[in-house]
């Protein structure tokens, strides 16, 4: 807590940019940034128009030619594995906000030419209300995302730094072993540039 106080914590500097412009967007400082963090399922919400998934391989391109050797991308997906293949989302808090709120998500995927092309989470929380209200509120709203699957995504991201990586994948923030017994909700990726 004590290094909160010291005056580079308050010398931020937050720009707007777009993924697939980012290079023209954002000037990269020398070789480039010391770690580019895109979590909170984000990169989801940058839909495939074309079917091809070039706006997301342009996207990571960019992404990643703005971490200097050595430094880190942080991105994290879904576990939209577990979802396409169960039908639902896996059990668990959100890693992202701590609410012990009852919530239901009911799941829904599209299909494109035999392919997951999108895949739609619709939200109920029950919103406990002030104690002369006996029944809680319900809120509800519905999220759509493009369903990067594990594997591929590593491909993904294998291309966008053109193989030169140390790729490690936790689940939830824990370490992932591939077939473990408990389903994590999201993958987290942490790709250090190596060349």
């Amino acid at each position: 807590m004590e290094r909160r106080k010291e005056p580079a914590f308050d010398q931020w500097v937050i720009e707007e940019a777009n993924w697939l412009t980012l290079p023209e967007d954002v000037q990269k400082p020398g070789d480039g940034f010391d770690a580019v963090i895109c979590l909170g399922n984000s990169f989801a919400h940058l839909p495939d128009f074309k079917g091809d998934q070039s706006d997301h391989k342009l996207a990571l391109l960019n992404i990643a030619s703005m971490v200097r050797p050595g430094g880190v991308l942080i991105i994290d997906h879904r576990n939209y594995d577990y979802i396409l293949e169960t039908g639902k989302a896996p059990q668990g808090k959100n890693i992202y906000y701590k609410s012990d709120l009852t919530q239901d998500i009911t799941t829904s995927v599209l299909w494109v030419n035999s392919k997951p092309h999108m895949i739609t989470l619709d939200y109920t929380i029950q919103v406990p209300q002030e104690d002369n209200q006996k029944v809680p509120e319900l809120s509800k709203f519905r999220l759509s995302y493009y369903p990067h699957k594990l594997e591929q995504f590593k491909g993904l991201l294998n291309e966008a730094f053109n193989g030169k990586l140390e790729h490690s994948v936790y689940g939830d923030f824990q370490t992932f072993v591939p077939g473990q017994g408990k389903a994590p909700c999201y993958f987290i990726h942490v790709c250090k540039k190596t060349a």
